[in-house]
C-alpha cells in the first residue's frame, strides 16, 4: 500500500483502475472482433491491467493467498503480451499469442470481478456465501465459456493490417 494513503483510499484506487481496465479491455476486444487496432486504448488497457495485478499486492497479507496467484498470473501473461504486440509487433505468430494472452488477462479481471462481486453484493453473497455453491460456480463457467468463444472469434477476426486505425 501507498505509504500515507488509508486502505479504503487505496481500495477504491484500485478498484477504479480496475474497472479502466475491464472496460477498456472489452473496448480491445471489439477491435479484434473487428481488425482495428485501437493503439490508444490498448496502451490503456495493458496499464492498467498491469496496475490492477501491482496494486493487489499491495493490500496487507501474511501469506500467499490465491488472488496473488491470480495476480502473478496476470503479469506473466501481460509480458507475454506487451512483448508479442510492442516488441515482435504482432508479425507472425505473435499476433494470436497477443490475442490470446491479452483475452486471458481481460478473462482474469473478469473472474476476480465475479469473485468480488459474490464477495460484495449482498444478494449475490446470499446465493453463494462460501462462493462454492452453485450459482457462484455456474457464473464463472458461463464467464470462462465465454472468454474460450470471444477468443477463438478473435484471433480468427483480428488482422490488424486489414484495418489500421491511427
Amino acid at each position: 500500500m501507498v505509504v500515507g494513503m488509508s486502505l479504503s483510499t487505496f481500495t477504491a484506487v484500485h478498484v477504479i483502475i480496475s474497472l479502466i481496465g475491464i472496460v477498456s479491455g472489452f473496448i480491445v476486444l471489439s477491435g479484434f472482433l473487428s481488425a482495428k487496432r485501437l493503439n490508444g486504448l490498448t496502451a490503456l488497457f495493458l496499464l492498467t491491467t498491469v496496475l490492477t495485478s501491482v496494486t493487489g499486492f499491495g493490500f496487507p497479507f501474511d501469506h500467499l493467498l490465491p488472488s496473488h496467484k491470480v495476480g502473478i498470473i496476470s503479469l506473466v501473461v501481460l509480458a507475454i503480451a506487451i512483448l508479442a504486440r510492442y516488441s515482435f509487433h504482432m508479425a507472425g505468430k505473435w499476433r494470436w499469442i497477443y490475442v490470446v494472452t491479452a483475452m486471458i488477462a481481460l478473462y482474469l479481471n473478469v473472474f476476480v470481478l465475479v469473485v468480488q462481486s459474490f464477495e460484495k453484493v449482498p444478494s449475490l453473497k446470499a446465493m453463494a456465501p462460501t462462493q462454492s455453491e452453485p450459482p457462484f460456480l455456474v457464473a464463472q463457467l458461463v464467464v470462462l465459456a465465454l472468454f474460450i468463444v470471444l477468443t477463438i472469434f478473435a484471433v480468427k477476426k483480428f488482422h490488424p493490417e486489414a484495418g489500421r486505425t491511427p
